[in-house]
Formats: C-alpha cells, sequence, structure tokens
C-alpha cells in the first residue's frame, strides 16, 4: 500500500515546569545516562492488538488524486511479505515504505511494550501513516503489565474524548492532562508525526520511580481519525503507524552516568538494546542504584538531587566487617547524624560498629582498635564468669560465678558439677541420696556421685539388678526371686515384687497368684472371695480364708458386719440409733438367760425343758443375727420384743412339735413315688436308644452288640484312631471311612499326574533330540551331492502321533537316489515330510483334554473330601455320593493308563527313528 501524500510534523512541548539540564558529571549531584530508543533489540517485545492480514488478506481504500480512490490488499501471514504490515514494522531500523497497519473499523486498538526491566522514559514519538486518531493515551506500568497508569492524554477534542480530563497545566508533578492535537487539514491521509520532547521533565523535575520509571509502555488508540467522502465505495477507517520511537535510558535514581552495556549480562549477546543495568556511582548498588553498597548504610539511601548527589556514607566498623545496614532507631538517637550498624564483625570483635571485643576475648594492648589483632583471647573462662569471659581492663582478673572458683573461673566448687554459660550460678548442687552415697561430693564434670554397694545411678538413688529398696530401710536388699518360678532376678525397685512365671504369685514368686491360696506345686485353688469385700491380697495364702475388709463379715466377705449398714459393699458405720437398738437387744438376751431355767427338762414335765432347751437357743441366736443385720425402727424392735416373751409359752413348743410330725408325714407320702419315677427312667436309659446303628454309618463299626447310654460293652463304638484304612478295591462302609478313602485316593491321582507330567517333559526333549540329530545326520550323508540340504522342523498344532509314524517308516524304507536329479526330487518330499513333523507342544496338546478330565477329577475328590468331613450326620447320603465318586477316579484311572500308554508308544516310534537314521548315516559312510 502506497500514500503520495506529503507528511507533516508535529512537535509540543509540555508545560514548562522546572527541568535541569541533564549532565553526565556524578561529582556534583544527580547524572544521567545518555538516552536511546528502547525499542531497539526488543522487537519480539512489542505487541499490537490488531494487525491486518493474519488470518487472511484484506482489502483498504484510500483517496487517490482528487476525487477517485485507491484499494490495496494487506497480508500479513508472511511477516516478510511486501504486502505484511506487522507491528514489528515501526522499528527505526525497518525497510523503507514499512508500517504497521491494523485491521478496517477496529477500536480500540492497543501498542504494548513490555520492557522487564525498570527504564526512564525520557520522549516519545509516534509517526502515523493515513488517518491520525482523534484520541490516544499514553500509559506505563511498574509491576510489569499487572496494572496501568495514564501519563498524557492526546485528543483532536479532550474534553468529548476524555470527558473529567483537566486541560490544563497540571499543578502536582503525580497528575496527568490531556493534550489538545492540532487539526489534520484537508487530507487526513497524509503522514502525521507526534514528538513528546523531555516526558521525563514533564513527568517530574526530579526522576523517580513512582513516577517517570516504567516497566512497560502501552499506547492506547481509542478513536479512529475522520475521513471524507466520496462517491462510490466508502474509504476504510484503520490505524497506521509507520515508526515508533521509545527514546529513554537506565533507572538509575540520579546515581549513574551510563547503562552498562548488554555484555555485562551476558558476555555472549550480539544485540544492540539499552541495557537496564545501571553503572551505579555515589556508593551505591543494584540493578537500579536502588540501595547503598554493603558496607556503606550509615546514612539512609535517598535519590540524587541537582546539587546533591545524596552519597552514601560508609559505616564506622574499624576494618572489622564487609557490609552493615541501616538501623533507623540508632540513626534517630545519634541525632540523624549515623545509624550504621555493622554485621558479622571479624577479628573476635562485636557491637554495632565492631568497636569492643567478642566474649572471651580482651582488648590488645600493644595493637589499636581498627588493627586485625585489636583483640587477643582472654584468659577466663566464658562458661564460668558472669560477664562472658571478659577480663578486667586494669587487672586482668576474672568474675567468678556464684558456684566456681580458680583463678580463670574454669572449675567447679566442691560438691558442685557442670559448668555451663546457660547456667546463673555457673554449676548445679550435687544431689548425691543419703542412703546410697558415701559423701555429698561428686564428680565435678559429670556429676556421679560415690555410691555404696548394691547401689547405683547418677545420685545413688536407685538399686543395683537385682536389689530393691524398702519403705523404711536404708540399704538395698536383695529381691530374693525363686530361681524356678520366676522370669528373672529383679524385682521392683519400690515393692520389690518379682516377674512370676504363670501360676506363681506373692513377692517372691513362692506362693499361687493373686486370688489363689494353697501349695503351687500340687495346685493352686481360687479365693472363693467376694471381690468387693476383700483385701488386695483377697484370701490367706495357705488356708484361702478370706481377709475381709474394715466393716466386711462373712466367710467370702459379702456382708456388712455388726454395727454397719447393710449397703454392701459400701457398708458404712452404722448411725447413733442403733447403738440403743443394741442395748435392748442385750437386755433381752439377759431377761432370756433368767428364764432359761424356769423351762421343764423335757415336754409335758413341770421346770424342765428337755431337749427343747438348745432348740430354744438356737431361735434366740437367729433373731439375734436378724437383729444385728437389720437396723430395726422402733416398731419393729416392739414386735421382735412380742416374739422373745412368746418362747416363754409351753404351747408353743408343742405346736412345733406337731408340725414337725406333719412335715415327715408329708414326706412319706411324696418320697416313693419319687422313686419309683427314677427306677423307671435308669431302666430305660439302659436299654434304649440303640447307638450301634447309627455308629455303623457314621464310623463303619462292626460290633453288633447293642451299645446305650447307660451301658455299651464289647469293645469301642467306633474303632480306635490309627486303625488301617479300608483296602483299595474293598467295600467301605461309614462316612468317616469313606472320606479317608476318598481323601487316599484323591493323593493317588495327584501323584500320578505328577508322574505324567514327567514323562510328557522327557518325551518332548528326546522328541527335540531326535529332529536335531535327523537334520545333522542328512546334512552330513547328502553334503557330498548337493550344496545345502535344509530340514526345517516347525510345531504344527495340527500334528498327532500318526504323521510321526509316516515320518518313520518312510526314513526306513528309504533307498538313496544315484542320480543328482532324483536326490533333488527325494529332498523336497523329505522337506514335505519334515514340515509336518510334530513336536512336544503338539503331543501337549492332545494330551491337554484328558489331562483336563484329571484335573476335574482330583478337584471333585478334594471337594468330596471336605463335603464327607463336613456331613458326617447325613451318613447314608453321602455313601451313594462317594461311590459315584470312586467310579468316577476308576474312570480317570483308565484314563491316565492310557495316556501313559499312548506316550510310551510315542517314545518308542521316536527311539527307532532315532536308530534307523543312525544306520542311515553309517551306510553312507
Amino acid at each position: 500500500m502506497e500514500y503520495l501524500h506529503r507528511g507533516t510534523e508535529e512537535h509540543f512541548q509540555q508545560p514548562s515546569l522546572l527541568c535541569s539540564n541533564f549532565q553526565d558529571d556524578c561529582s556534583r549531584g544527580a547524572c544521567y545516562p545518555p538516552s536511546d530508543d528502547l525499542l531497539l533489540g526488543r522487537a519480539h517485545q512489542l505487541q499490537a492488538s490488531s494487525t491486518c492480514g493474519l488470518t487472511g488478506s484484506e482489502v483498504f481504500c484510500t483517496p487517490y488524486h482528487q476525487r477517485t480512490m485507491k484499494c490495496c490488499p494487506c497480508d500479513s501471514r508472511n511477516p516478510n511479505s511486501q504486502l505484511a504490515h506487522t507491528v514489528q514494522e515501526v522499528l527505526s531500523t525497518s525497510r523503507p515504505d514499512r508500517w504497521w497497519q491494523s485491521r478496517k473499523g477496529e477500536n480500540p486498538v492497543t501498542l504494548q511494550l513490555d520492557l522487564n526491566n525498570l527504564f526512564q522514559l525520557d520522549n516519545l514519538m509516534l509517526m502515523f501513516k493515513g488517518p491520525r486518531p482523534s484520541a490516544l493515551v499514553i500509559e506505563r506500568t511498574l509491576d510489569d503489565g499487572r496494572t496501568w497508569q495514564p501519563a498524557l492524554y492526546m485528543a483532536t477534542d479532550c474534553e468529548q474524548a476524555f470527558p473529567g480530563v483537566p486541560t490544563r497545566t497540571p499543578l502536582a508533578l503525580d497528575q496527568t492532562y490531556c493534550y489538545t492535537l492540532p487539526p489534520t487539514g484537508t487530507n487526513p491521509y497524509q503522514d502525521h508525526t507526534v514528538r513528546s520532547n523531555n516526558l521525563v521533565c514533564w513527568l517530574t523535575a526530579v526522576p523517580s520511580t513512582d513516577v517517570s520509571g516504567l516497566t512497560g509502555l502501552r499506547v492506547r488508540l481509542t478513536e479512529l481519525g475522520d475521513v471524507p467522502r466520496l462517491p462510490g465505495r466508502a474509504l476504510s477507517r484503520f490505524y497506521a503507524l509507520k515508526e515508533m520511537r521509545v527514546i529513554g535510558s537506565c533507572m538509575c535514581h540520579g546515581h549513574a552516568n551510563r547503562c552498562l552495556p548488554e555484555e555485562y549480562n551476558n558476555p555472549l549477546s550480539t544485540t544492540v538494546q539499552v541495557n537496564p543495568q545501571c553503572d551505579c556511582q555515589h556508593n551505591t548498588a543494584g540493578v537500579n542504584c536502588e540501595r547503598c553498597a554493603d558496607l556503606y548504610n550509615d546514612l539512609p539511601w535517598r535519590p540524587a538531587e541537582e546539587g546533591n548527589p545524596h552519597t552514601c556514607k560508609r559505616c564506622e566498623c574499624n576494618n572489622h566487617a564487609q557490609r552493615c545496614r541501616f538501623d533507623q532507631a540508632v540513626y534517630e538517637a545519634s541525632g540523624w547524624r549515623s545509624g550504621g550498624v555493622c554485621e558479622g564483625c571479624l577479628h573476635h570483635t562485636t557491637g554495632p560498629k565492631c568497636d569492643q571485643c567478642a566474649p572471651g576475648y580482651q582488648p590488645n594492648p600493644r595493637s589499636q582498635m581498627d588493627r586485625p589483632d585489636a583483640c587477643i583471647r582472654c584468659i577466663c573462662s566464658a562458661e564460668g564468669t558472669v560477664n562472658g569471659g571478659r577480663c578486667d581492663d586494669s587487672t586482668g582478673s576474672c568474675q567468678c560465678k556464684v558456684n566456681v572458683e580458680g583463678p580463670r573461673c574454669d572449675r567447679c566448687k566442691r560438691g558442685y558439677y557442670g559448668l555451663s554459660s546457660s547456667n546463673s550460678l555457673g554449676c548445679t548442687k550435687c544431689s548425691c541420696s543419703p542412703d546410697g552415697s558415701v559423701s555429698d561430693v561428686c564428680d565435678p564434670v559429670t556429676g556421679q556421685c560415690p555410691c555404696r554397694p548394691h547401689f547405683h545411678g547418677l545420685s545413688c538413688d536407685m538399686c543395683a539388678k537385682g536389689y530393691w529398696k524398702p519403705s523404711l530401710s536404708e540399704r538395698c536388699e536383695p529381691c530374693g526371686c525363686d530361681p524356678t518360678r520366676s522370669k528373672s532376678d529383679t524385682c521392683d525397685q519400690l515393692t520389690g515384687q518379682c516377674q512370676c512365671r504363670p501360676g506363681f504369685g506373692g513377692r517372691t514368686c513362692t506362693e499361687c497368684p493373686d486370688n489363689a491360696y494353697g501349695d503351687p506345686l500340687i495346685g493352686c485353688q481360687p479365693c472363693q472371695c467376694d471381690a468387693e469385700g476383700t483385701l488386695p491380697d483377697f484370701c490367706d495364702k495357705q488356708t484361702g480364708v478370706c481377709l475381709c475388709r474394715p466393716g466386711v463379715t462373712g466367710t467370702r466377705c459379702d456382708s456388712c458386719s455388726q454395727n454397719h449398714c447393710d449397703s454392701f459393699p459400701a457398708c458404712e458405720l452404722c448411725p447413733s440409733c442403733f447403738f440403743t437398738l443394741d442395748i435392748q437387744r442385750q437386755n433381752l438376751s439377759l431377761a432370756l438367760e433368767r428364764l432359761s431355767p424356769r423351762f421343764p427338762t423335757r415336754p409335758g414335765a413341770g421346770g424342765d425343758l428337755g431337749t427343747l432347751g438348745p432348740r430354744i437357743l438356737v431361735l434366740e441366736a437367729g433373731l439375734k443375727q436378724i437383729q444385728d443385720s437389720i437396723s430395726l425402727p422402733p416398731k419393729t424392735a416392739g414386735q421382735i420384743n412380742d416374739a422373745l416373751s412368746l418362747l416363754d409359752n409351753r404351747d408353743t413348743v408343742k405346736e412345733s412339735a406337731n408340725t414337725r410330725e406333719e412335715t415327715t408325714d408329708i414326706q412319706n407320702q411324696v418320697q416313693p413315688e419319687n422313686i419309683r419315677d427314677l427306677d423307671k427312667l435308669n431302666h430305660s436309659m439302659a436299654s434304649q436308644p440303640d447307638l450301634t446303628p447309627v455308629a455303623k454309618q457314621v464310623c463303619g463299626s462292626v460290633r453288633s452288640k447293642p451299645c446305650t447310654p447307660l451301658q455299651c460293652e464289647g469293645g469301642d463304638l467306633c474303632p480306635p484312631k490309627g486303625s488301617p484304612p479300608c483296602e483299595k478295591g474293598g467295600k467301605c462302609i461309614g462316612a468317616l471311612p469313606l472320606s479317608e478313602r476318598a481323601n487316599t485316593d484323591a493323593k493317588d491321582v495327584k501323584d500320578r499326574l505328577d508322574k505324567l507330567s514327567g514323562k510328557i517333559t522327557e518325551a518332548a526333549e528326546k522328541l527335540r533330540q531326535s529332529t536335531e540329530k535327523l537334520s545333522s545326520k542328512m546334512k552330513q550323508s547328502l553334503l557330498g551331492h548337493v550344496p545345502t540340504f535344509p530340514i526345517f522342523v516347525r510345531p504344527d498344532p495340527s500334528s498327532n502321533l500318526t504323521h510321526i509314524q509316516e515320518v518313520s517308516d518312510w526314513v526306513l524304507q528309504a533307498k538313496l537316489p544315484l542320480s543328482e536329479a532324483a536326490l533333488k526330487r527325494k529332498l523336497e518330499e523329505l522337506k514335505d515330510l519334515a514340515a509336518n513333523l510334530p513336536n512336544s507342544t503338539a503331543v501337549l496338546k492332545d494330551a491337554e483334554p484328558q489331562l483336563d478330565v484329571a484335573r476335574t477329577l482330583l478337584e471333585e475328590a478334594q471337594d468330596a473330601r471336605s463335603a464327607l468331613t463336613q456331613e458326617t450326620a447325613k451318613a447314608v447320603g453321602v455313601k451313594a455320593d462317594v461311590d459315584g465318586l470312586m467310579a468316577g477316579l476308576g474312570s480317570s484311572d483308565s484314563l491316565l493308563s492310557d495316556l501313559e500308554e499312548k506316550l510310551q508308544n510315542s517314545m518308542d516310534l521316536i527311539d527307532n527313528l532315532d536308530n534307523n537314521l543312525t544306520e542311515v548315516g553309517s551306510t553312507d559312510t
């Protein structure tokens, strides 16, 4: 596309803020590197949101002469084509008459340059070809394109294009405004150049990162230019840029007068472009001189100004450090004179200015503080002194901690140990046990106390292995564990309890275990005690008498004792009212004792109760026990007193005797009938049921005498364990013998299958050897007549034993021909037969169905064995299944025999074939 219109160049000067002339002399103040085109060497970092002809050819129509137009294509699919108009054409190094062009009518369009580093922008030149945009915005980014800020607006009508954006000179350095573009004239398609001179001065009088720095530049074309209307086809509206220059330099904050060449970062680079690395002055460092050098942080970093370079000041580290840092608090405390704090002090120095000797060192009286030998090692121990090993500057003596002594403060006092810098007292007091230690003085390094015999440990507070210390004893006693009834000779340090073997207990394992009594060698008996009412030992280890808790009584310790409430197992002490009732009971007992002499000596006789006296005493004792175990209210106590008063009445005794006689009569009436029923039950169990038929069906019993649950004579009900099984071929009776017989037959089938597998393997190996021998013999016999005589043996799944027989017969009957033609003809016949020669694979495949049948039968036998074991209760039905299984095993036996016979025949044929080949070979020789 060609335009013949003459271009115009538009220069505009931004509002006049105070802007000094840039200088390269860094000694007087701020200095700046020379500017150059940032686009050079970065063509691949320039992108356009719209380019004509990228997906196909487009036609653009522009005015030609006065009232005619000219239409030209744009095709950017090939960037090197003459019709291409890519964004890389805007570089100043492009060929003549080249430009970038957007698609027709597309709006807005963006041109974006990614710099990927911080740079300083001086000015921007845009040479538009064709209709100049009516509005555009120049934007910059400081975060690599994540956010964008407008730097300058341009438009022919600022109020319409960018409403709200001021058009007058900005009052603040960080404000922007809209510059009004002059009109394009009568021909909008002529070239127009927009140049913004000294853009950085407009942005700020003092260049800084926040205002003039940028990591990317974006030109956003927001409004297409106006074009005239001609009759016929309409003119095309688009954006076109012939040249773009981004003039700038590396951002150095006024601390450098040049950018280091690209070879500084990449020695192999051949491109010419502005390098972001500054050649920093004023003791600054960093890519953009954005910080002070490592040892120059005594003052805060600042960008250079005109007349003031703000040079970074060296920290005062007395030549003992290579770096320092700025500390704002130190800076303010010094009256804003010095804020440097030295880091990594060398030569055994320390302090913010490396002006002190490190712990363990003292000033060298023969040197100065800024020399490498300023500090020498101190003789004081750093662990044992209060000031970390420092010496007194005047006397050179050491200041020891409380528990430390010695001229160097390097040893603990007597009775102390463990010299440590973390211990404020220096050493720890020895903790020797008064019982186990010989003295209270321990090792000054380890703290080990001198132990008495059978004691050990750091403090001698533990007994040695095989000893324990009773609570009231001052020495360790032997454990005394029984050597045969305990697991080892060690015991618990506090209780002395040995580790007993099962069935033994007691401290030394010589007694029965807990909750048992008796002699452990004969057999321990469990204690018959209630666990809730007994002491931890449950019962006496020898007698088994339960050891009750306080307030508990009874042979099993399962009831509350006298004077305790019936609330087992708590058995709380009875309240005070109980003791009043107990006194009343005692008074009743005394009254009964006084009345007892008045009873008659025998029933019916005056004045003597006879044998009734003891019975009355038993009744009295029972009432007393009831009264002891129950807390009685006053009403119940009165009833008991009434019952005791009735004991004085002789009619009551007589009634008791009559009741006893009635009970005896009832027993005589009922007991005979119960005895008869019991005898009848015993007689029935002696005759039935007869267990002999069941034993015959289950275990094959041969006994004939009856066997009942009460009487079974004449030998065992079933054959004893280890009896010989029923013989093969004989008749088996009983589920158990049948299952054992099936198990034996299954094992026999498995053994025979294993032997058959071995024979098949042997036959395959013989077949392979015979085939190789056949090939070798035929080659040797025909070597003099035929150049080559190959025999190929290949596996054929359809081969069988008949083919082997045919090959064998042919070899035995073969007669070697005398002529060469006949010999070749016979050779072809031999090759055809040899091709059908079977191998072990065919033999194995022929035998595979029979092997499957045998495996199936073997699995059925194993399943039958499991079924017989589980279903012995169904003996009759299982017998029929086992008989059918035995018939199947018989057929399997015959199949295996046939298979073995066929295999043997095949092996014989192979042996005959081998022998015949040997004879033929010897005859030819």
